[in-house]
């Protein structure tokens, strides 16, 4: 029977109930619901409203449901509207009307919104965590080959020379920012909806701030209308996971890049690499490419809770039923990535004779030349064009800054001395740099 078929005199078409089910998705919030209705009856005995013995009965039921469930015991039935119903018409089956008395001042508006804010907080603790360990990943790489030099990039021409190790620290910063997003999303959402009722609270003296501390919040909603109908917690964790995946998917991109035999400065382990069904000699970056594809999945997703809650009057409507599907699958997502590519950037090996090579033939000492006459009291803006002057010689004659003559360097600018190879050696730009 259906929660709210008091008011109905025939039963819903089943078209009806099976478009109007969630139990598909809102399954796996179980122990969330469990734990909010524990706190919920234990603060509902403990303000007189509901017999302590009922309640013992009902808290002590439900914390047999849970581990039913999670045991296996238990099937939850996927003909039911909700995991909520679920788990009230079972408790009743298994305690009588003292189970009916568990929804007492709760409506099922502010009980959902208390589940998702549960469940989602234990996600981002799983997704920080996760993301921690891609940061220790890439930092221990980057230690690897500390002194490994390789072109970096504008426009994706060789533009100046870094280190290995700086480029990755450059994923480490964005990663971090990442997790202060998660961890800030996390704060603002730490408030408990639970006593807003359906939308203007209830006639029980109930105590809010009791079940908000008893489920570890830092608070409870003050408006009753919000506590039930704002979804900017989803929102706002759907934008911190997308911009995390825009970080996944650039460093992705650049893995695919520097697997490839144009550039080939790294190599992926096997176990992260796949093969052509008709060319042998291919070891496709398909777990990197994976990763840059489902980036647009979570886009996808925070795009969807915008779109659901961007035109609803206050308070509950029934297409907030659709925010579940998105921030559960945008958190899936990165869940599923992270943990894929922390082993793969783990046994990911890098090539640094190849960066060696690539960093000496693309001029990128270029700045630093240019700055060595500068240093010798030459405006820049001439420093510049001179060497301008000798990149083109280089490109005429086949040759690099570094096998230049002297007297090649003086036919353009007589300020030059033997110093200056001292000033365009590779490893000397990046220490003075400090990369």
């Amino acid at each position: 029977m259906k929660l709210w078929a008091g008011r109905f005199s025939k039963e819903a078409d089943k078209k009806t109930n099976d478009f109007n089910s969630s139990i598909a998705t809102d399954s796996r919030m179980y122990a969330q619901d469990i734990d909010g209705s524990i706190a919920h009856v234990t603060m509902l005995a403990a303000k007189g409203i509901i017999p302590q013995d009922d309640a013992a009965a009902i808290a002590a039921e439900l914390v047999q449901i849970k581990a039913d469930i999670a045991d296996g015991d238990l099937l939850i039935d996927p003909n039911a509207e909700d995991i909520h119903t679920f788990i009230e018409q079972t408790l009743t089956e298994r305690i009588g009307d003292a189970g009916k008395r568990l929804h007492t001042g709760r409506s099922r508006n502010d009980q959902v919104a208390l589940d998702v804010r549960l469940y989602l907080r234990d996600e981002c603790d799983q997704t920080l965590d996760l993301i921690k360990q891609l940061i220790k990943a890439l930092s221990e790489k980057g230690e690897e080959y500390p002194d490994a030099i390789m072109p970096g990039y504008t426009h994706l021409q060789r533009a100046q020379p870094i280190t290995f190790k700086a480029h990755l620290a450059a994923y480490i910063e964005m990663l971090t920012r990442d997790l202060g997003r998660v961890e800030d999303a996390k704060k603002r959402m730490n408030s408990s909806p639970l006593g807003s009722g359906a939308l203007a609270g209830t006639t029980y003296p109930i105590d809010r701030a009791m079940t908000a501390s008893l489920l570890g919040f830092d608070s409870y909603t003050k408006s009753t209308l919000d506590g039930v109908a704002d979804r900017d917690f989803c929102i706002e964790l759907a934008s911190a996971l997308s911009i995390c995946m825009v970080h996944l998917s650039r460093l992705c991109e650049e893995i695919i890049l520097w697997c490839s035999w144009e550039f080939k400065f790294v190599e992926l382990d096997d176990a992260f690499s796949t093969g052509s069904s008709i060319m042998p000699q291919k070891k496709n970056p398909d777990i990197a490419e994976l990763v840059r594809g489902k980036s647009g999945r979570v886009i996808g997703d925070l795009m969807t809770l915008l779109t659901v809650m961007k035109g609803l009057p206050l308070a509950y409507n029934k297409d907030m039923q659709e925010d579940k599907d998105a921030i559960f699958d945008a958190f899936d997502t990165v869940k599923i990535c992270l943990v894929t590519l922390v082993p793969m950037i783990e046994t990911m090996k890098a090539i640094p004779e190849n960066m060696r090579k690539a960093a000496a033939g693309g001029f990128i000492n270029a700045t630093d030349c240019a700055d060595y006459l500068v240093s010798k009291g030459l405006p820049f803006r001439d420093a510049y064009k001179a060497t301008g002057e000798l990149v083109a010689l280089c490109i005429r004659e086949g040759k690099t800054l570094e096998t230049l003559t002297i007297d090649e360097y003086k036919s353009v600018c007589e300020l030059f001395d033997n110093g200056v190879y001292e000033a365009i050696n590779l490893e000397n730009c990046v220490r003075r740099r400090g990369m």
